[in-house]
C-alpha cells in the first residue's frame, strides 16, 4: 500500500497579528505583542501537536518577516519546503483591539497585495502538496485576489483527480467580500467534497440557512453533497454528520484569553478523529483543542496529546504537578 508523504496539506496566508492587551486602544499604545496567524495554519499546527505530518504552502517574501512566519511554522512541526518565495513584497498584517462588554473587539487588516494573496497556480508544487491523505483549504483564500481564486480552484480539480480527500472550511470573512460575493464563488467549490466545515453562523449569513442545528447540518449536506458535514455550535460545542450517523461534543468549560484560532482548532480535532475512521473521538478532541487555545494567547494552539486527554479527563483544570 502506497503511504502519502503527509496526513494533511493546506494552502493559506499567515499573516502577523499585533494586539494590546484587554483594556488598552490601539491608538495609546506603547507596544504590541506579535503573533502569526492563519486560518489553515493554525489548523495545521493544531494537527502537528497530535503527531499529524502535515505541510503548509503559501507565499512569503524573502525578508526578516516572511522568515519570522516561516520559522513559527517551523517550530510547530509543520513542513514549508514548497513555500513560494518571493525576492520581494510583503506580509500582511493585522491590529488587533481587545475588548470586553459593552465594547467589543475589534480587528483592523493591512493584507492587501501580500506575497499570499499574489499566489499564482504556476507558483504551486502540485506533487508536494497533493502527497498527502488530505488537502485542507478555507474560504478566506479565494476572496483573497482573482489568482488565490484560481490557486484553490485547481486545487480541488487536482485533488479530485489524485484521488486525495479534500475538506473545506467556509471561514467568511465580512471585510474580504460579501455575502452574496461569497456564496457564489464557494457553492461550486465545495460539491461532493469530502469535509465541509461551516459555522451556524456562517450558515446564515452566506448560505441563508436557519433552523436546528440538525436542520443546518442536512441543509449544507443538500448543498453541497459533502461527504461528512462540521458544523460548529459557538458555546454548545460541535456537531458532524458522516451521511448516516450524527456526532456531539459539548463546549468544554474555559476561562478565555484569547479567542482567535480557536475554530481552527475545532475543526483540527475533528479532522484527527476522521483520520483515524473515529468521529466520535474527533468531536471531543475538536472541543478540547478549542477549550486549550482560548486558554493561551495567539492563534495557534500549543499543547501535546497528553495534555487534550488531560482536557478530556479533568474539564475543571486545576494544578498539575
Amino acid at each position: 500500500m502506497t503511504t502519502s508523504r503527509f496526513d494533511v496539506t493546506a494552502i493559506g496566508e499567515v499573516m502577523l497579528r499585533y494586539s494590546v492587551p484587554v483594556g488598552e486602544r490601539l491608538e495609546k499604545a506603547q507596544s504590541l505583542a506579535l503573533h502569526p496567524g492563519g486560518a489553515e495554519a493554525n489548523l495545521l499546527g493544531a494537527l502537528a501537536c497530535l503527531g499529524r505530518r502535515c505541510a503548509w504552502v503559501s507565499g512569503l517574501p524573502q525578508n526578516p518577516l516572511g522568515r519570522l512566519i516561516d520559522n513559527h511554522m517551523r517550530v510547530a512541526k509543520v513542513d514549508t519546503t514548497a513555500i513560494a518565495w518571493s525576492p520581494e513584497g510583503r506580509v500582511g498584517t493585522y491590529y488587533l483591539e481587545f475588548a470586553t462588554a459593552p465594547r467589543a473587539t475589534q480587528v483592523y487588516y493591512d493584507r492587501a497585495d501580500s506575497c499570499a494573496a499574489q499566489l499564482k497556480p504556476e507558483q504551486i508544487n502540485w506533487d508536494y502538496l497533493l502527497d498527502t491523505r488530505l488537502l485542507h483549504l478555507t474560504g478566506i483564500t479565494p476572496a483573497l485576489s482573482p489568482s488565490c481564486l484560481a490557486v484553490t480552484e485547481e486545487a480541488i480539480q487536482r485533488a479530485k483527480h489524485a484521488g486525495v480527500a479534500v475538506s473545506f472550511d467556509i471561514n467568511y470573512r465580512a471585510k474580504l467580500w460579501s455575502e452574496t460575493q461569497a456564496a457564489t464563488v464557494l457553492k461550486p467549490l465545495i460539491q461532493d467534497i469530502d469535509l465541509l466545515s461551516c459555522g451556524q453562523g456562517d450558515a446564515k449569513r452566506v448560505f441563508g440557512f436557519s433552523g436546528t442545528p440538525q436542520e443546518i447540518v442536512q441543509q449544507l449536506a443538500e448543498l453541497s453533497h459533502a461527504k461528512c458535514i462540521i458544523t460548529s455550535m459557538a458555546g454548545d460545542g460541535v456537531l458532524v454528520w458522516d451521511g448516516q450517523n450524527y456526532y456531539q461534543s459539548p463546549a468544554q468549560p474555559v476561562e478565555m484569553i484569547d479567542r482567535l484560532g480557536a475554530g481552527d482548532a475545532l475543526a483540527a480535532g475533528v479532522i484527527h478523529g476522521w483520520l483515524d475512521n473515529d468521529l466520535a473521538k474527533g468531536v471531543k478532541y475538536g472541543t478540547a483543542l478549542a477549550a486549550i487555545c482560548l486558554s493561551i494567547h495567539g492563534d495557534m494552539v500549543v499543547t501535546t496529546p497528553e495534555e487534550v486527554e488531560s482536557v478530556l479527563r479533568n474539564s475543571g483544570g486545576g494544578l498539575n504537578r
